[in-house]
């Protein structure tokens, strides 16, 4: 998919449909010029629905579809007769994806399964008809209810990739060149730093039958999550990954302060991230002699860490086994 085809963030306007008004009628037939009442209730409003589609990836298909407009009720007829349900919206949408309200920016709800449904905006109700207004003492009610009004807002839809692994580290580190490697995505890949503008989304086969999800997140500058760079454009989509895979290049040989860098970004952007479980890849390691390699993994002894090489396939194997084991330990 080209960089301009993946949109993960979109504004729309929704506007539910008005219920129906209820009916003002009263029986009427040739054996009884003056029935009592039967006007019948109005019917509801169309709602807006939000669906989880598996087979979307981004939220493209919603670009030129800038509103979203629910069906009316009809109004309520003689003979008890409720009018007809406006038609619903269903808004089709790839797991994984928020709905906030554009104005105050409030999560309201968010789609994380296929076939998942969600009301977003609820239609009015339709009103009742003169039939339920009746009494003994007004046995000839003349009024009938409005339906409740429609409701409206602009909608944020905020797309987070659900990954099992997420790769972060500084442009030109490698991640794209991995997931290309270990899965059979094709990312964009040069040597140049941010050549990877938009998540890429790999699926890792392990062993026989058994599989996991890598996504490739464009690279993070010191100063992202103030806007530095892509900024936070794409910090989001770590958020809903369940292990964070690091990878630093062998070229800088500072490795634990640049991922002290890592840390900062992430916790800057929100705190929580630093609680998920996190893996080190030292990349590009064909370039190191033992003696080096030796040197730097004293400085690497606080959390699990493994030299690779994708051009050489050194340690690819293996860290498949580490990123399955952290996926599975309970």
């Amino acid at each position: 998919m080209s960089d301009q085809n993946f949109i993960d963030y979109i504004k729309v306007y929704c506007r539910s449909g008005a219920g129906g008004p209820g009916s003002v009628h009263f029986h009427r037939d040739k054996l009884n010029a003056k029935g009592g009442p039967d006007g019948g209730d109005g019917g509801r409003g169309g709602h807006i629905i939000i669906r989880g589609n598996k087979n979307l990836w981004t939220l493209l298909h919603l670009r030129y579809k800038k509103h979203m407009l629910a069906e009316n009720g009809k109004p309520g007829t003689s003979t008890l007769k409720t009018g007809h349900y406006g038609k619903d919206i269903i808004i089709e949408l790839p797991p994984g994806t928020v709905a906030r309200d554009a104005e105050t920016g409030i999560f309201l709800m968010e789609v994380t399964q296929h076939g998942e449904e969600k009301i977003l905006l609820e239609g009015g109700k339709g009103g009742l008809g003169n039939f339920h207004f009746r009494s003994a003492t007004r046995q000839t009610p003349t009024y009938a209810q409005p339906g409740i009004p429609s409701k409206e807002s602009m909608i944020i839809f905020e797309l987070k990739l659900l990954a099992d692994v997420g790769l972060v580290g500084f442009p030109n580190v490698g991640k794209s060149t991995l997931l290309s490697k270990i899965s059979a995505a094709k990312p964009k890949i040069a040597d140049y730093e941010f050549t990877t503008l938009v998540p890429n989304v790999g699926v890792i086969p392990y062993h026989e039958d058994k599989s996991f999800v890598m996504a490739d997140i464009p690279g993070i500058i010191e100063g992202a999550a103030e806007g530095r760079g892509l900024g936070v454009n794409f910090l989001r989509h770590i958020e809903r990954n369940s292990v964070l895979l690091f990878m630093i290049s062998a070229e800088n040989l500072k490795i634990k302060e640049h991922y002290n860098l890592l840390l900062n970004e992430l916790e800057k952007y929100n705190s929580s991230l630093l609680f998920k479980k996190r893996l080190i890849a030292i990349t590009k390691s064909d370039l190191l002699d033992k003696e080096l390699i030796d040197e730097l993994k004293k400085d690497l002894s606080e959390i699990p860490f493994i030299f690779i090489s994708s051009i050489t396939g050194t340690g690819l194997e293996k860290l498949k086994d580490m990123l399955w084991k952290e996926l599975n330990e309970s």
